[in-house]
């Protein structure tokens, strides 16, 4: 199982971003972050995919769930 992230490129003004993002992927792995498997490019769409983590995405986790900022710093540290 692996999951996909799409992202629109005819939205994106700097595109060089993107390309350092899945250099920055693909040279760093580790147990704790979401790990970069390949990236495609579909018509003006780039899909990235990744390893699947079950429980969503850290955003609809943070939106929905109160940590406090010593929370924050040990999961920031791990």
């Amino acid at each position: 199982q692996v999951a996909l992230k799409k992202m629109p490129l005819r939205k994106r003004s700097r595109k060089e971003l993107v390309v350092n993002e899945i250099r920055v992927m693909k040279e760093n792995r580790h147990p704790n972050i979401v790990n970069y498997i390949d990236s495609y490019l579909v018509d003006e769409d780039l899909w990235l995919v990744m390893e699947y983590v079950d429980g969503g995405t850290l955003t609809s986790i943070l939106v929905r769930v109160f940590i406090d900022e010593r929370m924050i710093a040990a999961i920031s540290k791990e």
